[in-house]
């Protein structure tokens, strides 16, 4: 197994344990110096600040889903395009999302997430509108 797949695996079982919401498995993944950003908000820096917005997600959500697109490495540099569910209640929201990841000695030390705003607000309102319609045929 080359360097490169192993970097490729290792984002993608991340990202895997985070669909399960076990945020105790997707931490151990995680340089203690980590920093995670969606651009444009501010970055997360430091495990703990992640693993309190991770903790956030699996307490609120109800799902997380990655569905595949492309994944591809240069070195220790994982570039994911791919499209992210992410289910609070009865409201589904999918959106696109292209990550990049940076992994140092087995653990990332990098995840920054790139979206387009618009398009998560967009998602959310139509999952908001699919989950109120049959409620309101019904009544």
């Amino acid at each position: 197994m080359t360097t490169t797949t192993s970097e490729i695996e290792l984002v993608q079982q991340f990202l895997a344990a985070l669909e399960r919401l076990d945020i105790d498995a997707a931490v151990e993944f995680l340089d203690p110096a980590i920093v995670y950003q969606n651009v444009p908000i501010p970055p997360a820096r430091g495990r703990a600040a992640v693993e309190k917005q991770l903790r956030w997600l699996a307490r609120y959500g109800r799902g997380f889903e990655v569905q595949w697109h492309n994944v591809a490495a240069n070195g220790p540099i994982v570039l994911t395009e791919r499209t992210d569910v992410l289910t609070f209640g009865s409201v589904r929201a999918a959106f696109w999302v292209c990550g990049t990841f940076e992994v140092r000695d087995g653990r990332i030390v990098l995840w920054r997430d790139r979206f387009d705003v618009a398009d998560v607000v967009w998602s959310f309102l139509r999952g908001a509108a699919r989950a109120l319609l049959p409620r309101a045929a019904s009544n």
